[in-house]
């Protein structure tokens, strides 16, 4: 993705389109407690997008339980929708997944998914607006 495609926003401008805990996720890198949010055992058909820029992310289809307690895909929409940071905070080293339009943490990706691609996307409702296919 071009840097002309990149969404950014002050904080106050995000605050204005974001409940404060979807600021504090998408925005702050906080995360949300296991089993705690809206989509972690959500079994609808359709695309996730992202809450801040309304980026679509993730399928249905690449959803799976992962038994965390966050919702899990084991990949993206396509291979252009997330990014990957190194985050080393927590005293630990793992790979954290944005939105590759804006730069919303989403969460983190690990090599413990299932096939096909091996990879667990560890994801945070918060961070996330599911637009169901029978809408």
């Amino acid at each position: 993705m071009s840097s002309e495609d990149k969404i950014t926003r002050s904080d106050d401008e995000w605050r204005e389109h974001l409940t404060e805990e979807e600021f504090q996720v998408a925005r702050c890198s906080a995360t949300e407690r296991a089993f705690s949010g809206r989509y972690w055992d959500e079994k609808a058909a359709g695309t996730y997008h992202c809450i801040c820029c309304d980026a679509p992310l993730f399928r249905s289809e690449g959803k799976y339980d992962s038994g965390t307690g966050w919702p899990s895909f084991f990949q993206p929409i396509d291979e252009n929708a997330v990014a990957e940071n190194v985050d080393d905070g927590h005293g630990m080293v793992r790979t954290e997944s944005v939105c590759a339009k804006c730069d919303a943490h989403l969460g983190h990706v690990f090599p413990d998914g299932p096939q096909p691609t091996g990879l667990r996307y560890c994801m945070n409702s918060a961070s996330l607006n599911l637009k169901r296919d029978d809408d």
